[in-house]
């Protein structure tokens, strides 16, 4: 079960989470090469930067438009931005002839800059066009997801990335709205939609929580993106370095920990087949799980987007 997005709460000052936690578990060697996978407005970057030796460097992607532009005015020779998706860092650190990395990290989920600027559409709080694409460059919007989707497709959405119970309703609702010719288009109409067709919500929970979590989530193929950059950790993690992931929800967390126990534990034996000596080679396991780490009360207290936060720490053997 998805939990809600922790990012959709009250609108604080932008405060990078869990930052020491994070670079405190990255940061094994200061002469090291490091990825920065979610740039976002740079704090984990300016943080590693500051730990780094002369000798250390950082290179940090993002796909977002507004963060690579934010991360240009970083002018450290260390240092490079690349506009990409993380699922791309393969072909990132091979551009830029890194032959592997000493640490990896991933803040995963919607930054509080694109959640605070309406004309995102990421939040339900404050009116803007219904976008939430995280790379404004490409891709269809939510709007245009929902002006083409069936009712199975966008139910289908909301269930498996929102698990969200009136689903059903909820498309019903945004389909008979633009069959009558009044597609929704923008947040404030999602919204008040969802409202209309949410019968009940957890105490302190929007009604449009988990809706917009759902379609953020498809728009952007941001469980895709990850799976697909898990991928490819072991072929540029060197053996001892870091893997740091921060998650927001369960569905994210959920895939990062599946993958640290598949390569950290053998694999489940089918006790009713014969063993063979010599035929099944012997597990070796690729990670060592370091950590699993949640904010602490003082973290809460000054920044609540922080409540749903935890940070998983492996190490390539």
């Amino acid at each position: 079960m998805s939990t809600p997005d922790p990012t959709q709460g009250a609108r604080p000052a932008h405060r990078t989470v869990l930052l020491h936690e994070a670079v405190d578990h990255l940061l094994t060697d200061p002469d090291g090469t490091y990825l920065d996978a979610t740039f976002g407005r740079g704090g984990h970057s300016r943080e590693i930067l500051q730990r780094l030796s002369a000798r250390g460097r950082l290179i940090a992607i993002d796909r977002d438009p507004e963060a690579v532009a934010a991360a240009r005015g970083i002018d450290d020779p260390r240092f490079t931005i690349v506009h990409a998706p993380f699922s791309e860092l393969g072909r990132v650190l091979q551009e830029c002839d890194a032959e592997g990395v000493r640490g990896m990290l991933f803040d995963l989920g919607v930054s509080s800059p694109q959640l605070d600027q309406p004309e995102r559409g990421f939040s339900f709080r404050a009116d803007g066009p219904l976008d939430m694409r995280m790379d404004t460059t490409g891709g269809p919007t939510v709007a245009e997801f929902l002006a083409k989707a069936s009712v199975d497709d966008i139910a289908r959405v909301l269930r498996d990335y929102g698990d969200e119970r009136a689903a059903v309703a909820i498309a019903k609702k945004i389909v008979a709205r633009r069959d009558a010719g009044n597609p929704v288009a923008r947040s404030a109409e999602l919204a008040a939609l969802v409202a209309s067709a949410v019968k009940s919500r957890e105490p302190g929970q929007d009604p449009a929580t988990r809706t917009f979590q759902a379609l953020r989530i498809h728009v952007n193929a941001e469980l895709a993106q990850i799976e697909s950059a898990l991928g490819q950790v072991l072929r540029w993690l060197q053996p001892g370095g870091r893997l740091v992931v921060i998650s927001f929800h369960s569905l994210e967390d959920a895939l990062v920990k599946r993958f640290i126990q598949s390569h950290a534990r053998p694999p489940a034996v089918d006790r009713r087949q014969p063993f063979v000596p010599g035929v099944t080679a012997p597990f070796r396991p690729e990670l060592r799980e370091v950590a699993r780490i949640r904010p602490a009360a003082a973290e809460l207290a000054e920044n609540p987007r922080a409540r749903s936060a935890i940070l998983r720490v492996a190490e390539r053997r």
